[in-house]
């Protein structure tokens, strides 16, 4: 006879364990009309396969090169979950990958998403990957395919975490950085949009440790002023930081085939403009920087200068942990720089003749700054 006193079992599912199937069903039901609006030539196929599907032979090429790149956001993501804003870590997501293969001369063609976290909630994947879309449509890429992952006692509450991966084409012979930079040729900057998607841990630690509310007005923006996408016009401490990355993908590849002036680029992101730079530059040469010309942007002149007044941040750190609103290099010939740089103002760019690059002495580093962005107000 069975003991009645015992509580019958019952018996576990896998969403007794946390994790649910049917949400992530709907959930890439819901995101379908995202991904459908990101579509361009080459695209083949629906979401929902176990790949996505690209012909690029559709796409015009006749001897490419493949360039991939897969990055994150970072610690960013803490500022999106305190404020409750999620649509606009996805276009950082997008814009730290395309604005990787640009650099190299490379269309952006297609981009994939991973979104892990806890529990799935699914207004706020939505959102992330509306975001997506956003920053594929920007770049004129295709959202081809993802991973949603929903892993229980792997996240805190509310939390998740991104990571992107992209992949472009190039024609051989079009690859950057070219072979000829030389002694002489001018660097030019395009400004950035804040601090993008790197620095946040210390952003975060200097708000925390100062005692600022990311909800409060912010110190370095002036009233009246309402948050505008891709600015620094944010109304609280919070939307200013959050501004989406900048992708520069259309006005670099407009300028590149206008002009075909361009020897290299360099996105600045975490290393700031003293570890990026050198990735396109032979050992012989060294770029000089005037940090005096390199403050474009007003706002956020008054950004970087709050941080590095508040967090008591030395000149040199500020240079190597942010970009210090210089989104990307572009290193022309000099006889080429106010062409190419019309050719981006054209296309909605802000751009400035920052420096040069000089013949590079034995132990000299790669990257020679003089002067003082105006934003350091006399530090040093």
């Amino acid at each position: 006879m069975a003991d009645e006193s015992k509580p019958a079992k019952s018996g576990l599912t896998y969403a007794s364990s946390g994790v649910d199937i049917d949400a992530g069903n709907a959930f890439v039901e819901a995101i379908k009309p995202h991904i459908r609006r990101t579509g361009r030539t080459g695209v083949v196929g629906n979401i929902g396969g176990f790949g996505g599907l690209f012909d690029l032979a559709a796409s015009g090429y006749d001897n490419p090169l493949l360039v991939a790149a897969n990055d994150g956001v970072g610690t960013k993501l803490k500022l999106a979950f305190a404020l409750d804003v999620h649509n606009t870590v996805g276009v950082d997501l997008v814009a730290m990958c395309v604005n990787d293969l640009v650099v190299q001369g490379a269309e952006p063609l297609f981009f994939l998403d991973y979104f892990a976290t806890g529990k799935l909630r699914s207004g706020v994947a939505e959102k992330v990957v509306e975001g997506v879309a956003d920053g594929c449509q920007q770049a004129g890429c295709a959202l081809i395919g993802g991973e949603t992952a929903e892993m229980p006692g792997m996240y805190e509450q509310d939390e998740y975490d991104l990571a992107g991966f992209a992949v472009g084409a190039v024609e051989r012979e079009k690859l950057l950085p070219r072979n000829n930079l030389e002694q002489g040729d001018a660097i030019l900057a395009l400004a950035s949009s804040g601090p993008h998607s790197n620095g946040f841990s210390l952003i975060r630690k200097l708000v925390e440790t100062r005692g600022h509310d990311w909800s409060a007005a912010a110190p370095f923006v002036q009233s009246g002023q309402t948050l505008k996408a891709q600015t620094l016009n944010g109304q609280t401490l919070g939307e200013a930081m959050l501004a989406p990355t900048r992708i520069y993908v259309r006005p670099l590849l407009a300028a590149i085939k206008s002009t075909g002036a361009i020897k290299a680029l360099a996105h600045i992101t975490g290393g700031g403009m003293t570890e990026n730079i050198p990735r396109v530059l032979p050992d012989n040469l060294c770029a000089k920087i005037d940090l005096q010309k390199a403050s474009i942007d007003d706002e956020a002149a008054r950004l970087f200068g709050w941080l590095a007044s508040e967090g008591d941040i030395e000149q040199a750190e500020m240079l190597k942990t942010f970009n210090c609103g210089v989104g990307m290099i572009l290193v022309v010939a000099e006889a080429d720089a106010d062409r190419v740089a019309s050719a981006l103002e054209e296309n909605g760019e802000t751009v400035r003749r920052i420096g040069r690059l000089i013949a590079r002495e034995e132990g000299q580093p790669p990257v020679v700054y003089h002067g003082q962005p105006h934003f350091m107000s006399g530090r040093a």
